[in-house]
């Protein structure tokens, strides 16, 4: 006797732009390595309505999603429920919908990064130096576990000093609890060098020229672009010319992906072996 496969639980990826992700492709992997059904699709978001289209998903019949530029601060407005995570960074980027209609928030972009600059590159943050660039909804999502990851000291760099202000206050309390220094000032003001730089801004996606003078790398430093594919390609070729190790933002993508997948399913996926995959498919 045969039997009818299970029916498949529905997630997507919001965003505006989304053509891009290759999330779908990430679950999809995901799923068929543990054993979920599950169907995952992109969903590109008018910039006005991101709300009721969170809410039209739910009813019809969405489990979850990812969310991705520009609504990621909007995110958490909708929950009822709101990790740590989120209400530190004030931005969310998974959303999880209950039997009762409650929308839970999570942010996984920092343990997504964090995972793969550590366990993917073999580069340490413990008692690191860092430089963030940028800050939006992606530096805020991955402050606070950098700073649980032991760095050291980390400075904010932001065309808009007040944004990096911000994020220094709201997560003041929890660099002192880390023993931790955090700075804000602006790209032009930055000085010294430092042992990882963190692209979070959109500079890759428009074709920007880098934010921050090359005197921030130097020999062993890894620079890492939080986009990945071609929109990294012009921050990691600048890392790469001034003898930085250049790391686009794939691993992150994946590891933050298999965060939320746990969360959602109750299983954790093999995201290093998904990782490998997408590396030689590239």
């Amino acid at each position: 006797m045969t039997t009818s496969p299970l029916p498949a639980d529905l997630y997507c990826v919001m965003g505006n732009p989304v053509a891009h992700s290759r999330s779908p492709a990430i679950h999809a992997r995901f799923a068929e390595l543990t054993g979920q059904a599950i169907h995952y699709e992109r969903c590109l978001v008018p910039l006005d309505g991101f709300a009721q289209f969170v809410r039209n998903f739910a009813a019809q019949g969405g489990r979850g999603c990812n969310v991705t530029v520009p609504f990621k601060f909007e995110a958490p407005q909708l929950a009822a429920v709101c990790s740590e995570r989120v209400h530190l960074a004030g931005a969310a980027n998974t959303l999880s919908f209950q039997a009762d209609g409650s929308v839970h928030a999570d942010n996984t972009d920092g343990l997504g990064l964090v995972a793969d600059i550590t366990r993917n590159a073999g580069v340490p943050l413990q008692g690191a130096r860092v430089l963030l660039v940028g800050a939006g909804g992606a530096a805020a999502g991955v402050l606070g576990p950098l700073l649980h990851a032991g760095a050291r000291h980390i400075t904010i760099a932001n065309r808009t000093v007040a944004k990096a202000e911000a994020l220094v206050a709201s997560h003041g309390a929890l660099a002192l609890l880390q023993k931790a220094e955090l700075l804000a000032i602006t790209p032009q003001a930055v000085e010294g060098d430092f042992d990882v730089i963190i692209n979070a801004t959109a500079s890759s996606l428009s074709g920007e020229a880098v934010p921050v003078a090359a005197s921030v790398l130097r020999p062993g430093s890894l620079a890492y672009d939080m986009m990945y594919g071609p929109a990294a390609q012009g921050f990691m070729d600048w890392a790469s010319a001034h003898g930085a190790t250049a790391r686009d933002g794939l691993g992150m993508l994946v590891e933050q992906a298999a965060e939320a997948f746990a969360i959602w399913r109750g299983v954790r996926p093999p995201a290093a072996q998904v990782l490998e995959e997408m590396r030689q498919t590239a």
